[in-house]
């Protein structure tokens, strides 16, 4: 990979950054809202989930579009999408206003999920795309450790509010960058074939350091019907299905940790900052377990390797489920959690990316984020209500940490089906 190839991988990773704060913004802000509006445990697992509601929406529809209109133009109007959803989350004035502006904001951010998975595994190459997609999920925690430290110092000074408006203004930043920094990829517009293509291919290539182009490549064979069919198609079935499941279960395991952990805390007796700064630690942890699962790659195969990490992830949530007498034994719990529920998340991306031909890539990817994130909006809502029925936070913990078990369960299932149908790499 060349330094324009590298550049635009890394400007997919800043928006998965940008998703990682998006997304655990309204945790940040849950003791806040419960406290101003007098929410039950019931009705904050609804608030936090509302948004990845939005985002399995968007992620299927929008993931559609990715593939027919382009990566780019795709990621420019979700990232309009989650700038006026931010914004808008700061001037509400009841729960069902939020409610439904996060849910705006989360059809923005699942359809720029699935583009910028398709954009990194096209802009690199074969040797280097598991890991730069290993690379690009990172990008969430880290998004998350930076805003979170912002929020932690916001709630020292300002409301639950302010954490919005920061979020708005970063992610309006971030529409110049892909304007100026991340064009459309070359994979895209040879097999769609665009206006003006050729020049737009010879473009980027020139970026790229080679040579032009006198025209363009032999088209690979169009689909026989629509992209969601051919996902469903007796060849992809079994493989869209078992990532599906795997997605879903795990993502309510990953969920339930990341959007609890603040409340939790609070619960606890602690400040809404220092619940913050545990949730910091969570993802600190998931930096370095999505950085080792990368490095790790190299040496041993993707589906033994994510099989391991989802079984101590199951583990680890338990843990987090007996507490700690102390703040910091709760940060040191929270990172270790997070270090093998956010390596479960970004094996799972690799898996993806590696999964369906370029036509099929976008889609692919939003159908299978946006069922995930269907999890992922149920584990916040499914631990509230355990919650509010009395349940303690150990036995809510091994429920919601079976996810994991079940995601490792699919895994396995699927290595023999991938082997069978392997999709020819692309350089």
């Amino acid at each position: 990979m060349n330094g324009f190839q590298v550049l635009a991988v890394c400007v997919c990773i800043l928006l998965t950054a940008l998703d990682g704060f998006d997304i655990l913004a309204i945790s940040f802000a849950a003791p806040g809202i419960a406290q101003e509006w007098s929410i039950n445990r019931a009705g904050l697992g609804v608030v936090l989930a509302m948004e990845l509601f939005g985002m399995a929406l968007g992620s299927i529809v929008l993931g559609g579009v990715a593939d027919r209109f382009g990566r780019r133009p795709t990621i420019l109007l979700c990232l309009v999408i989650m700038t006026v959803g931010m914004y808008l989350a700061a001037l509400v004035h009841s729960v069902s206003q939020l409610l439904v502006v996060r849910f705006l904001t989360g059809l923005g951010i699942g359809g720029m999920l699935a583009s910028t998975n398709a954009m990194v595994a096209e802009y690199s190459n074969a040797r280097h795309r598991s890991l730069a997609v290993i690379l690009m999920a990172t990008g969430y925690p880290i998004g998350a450790v930076l805003g979170g430290s912002v929020a932690t110092v916001l709630l020292q000074h300002m409301d639950w509010r302010a954490i919005f408006v920061f979020g708005a203004i970063v992610t309006g930043l971030f529409l110049i960058v892909v304007w100026f920094c991340l064009p459309e990829s070359i994979e895209y517009l040879s097999n769609k074939r665009p206006r003006n293509a050729l020049d737009r291919i010879n473009k980027t290539l020139g970026k790229m350091g080679h040579d032009s182009i006198g025209r363009l490549p032999d088209v690979q064979k169009p689909l026989a019907s629509s992209s969601y069919h051919q996902l469903f198609s007796e060849q992809y079935r079994v493989r869209t299905a078992l990532l599906m499941l795997g997605y879903f279960t795990h993502f309510m395991t990953f969920y339930f940790i990341l959007k609890w952990i603040p409340k939790i805390v609070v619960d606890m007796g602690y400040e809404a900052s220092s619940a913050g700064s545990v949730l910091v630690w969570a993802n600190a942890g998931g930096v370095v377990g999505a950085l080792s699962l990368g490095i790790l790659t190299a040496r041993v195969e993707l589906g033994r390797l994510l099989i391991a990490v989802l079984l101590l992830s199951f583990l680890m949530v338990c843990g987090f489920g007996f507490g700690q007498p102390t703040l910091t034994a709760l940060s040191a719990i929270a990172a270790a959690t997070g270090f093998f529920t956010n390596a479960g998340v970004v094996g799972y991306y690799a898996l993806v990316a590696n999964a369906y031909p370029s036509d099929l890539r976008a889609s692919g990817t939003g159908v299978v984020i946006g069922v995930g994130r269907g999890g992922a909006a149920l584990g916040p809502v499914l631990a509230g209500v355990l919650f509010s029925s009395g349940f303690g936070l150990l036995p809510v913990s091994i429920a919601m940490g079976s996810g994991a078990l079940l995601a490792a369960a699919a895994v396995f299932l699927l290595r023999p089906v991938s082997k069978q149908h392997a999709v020819a790499a692309e350089d």
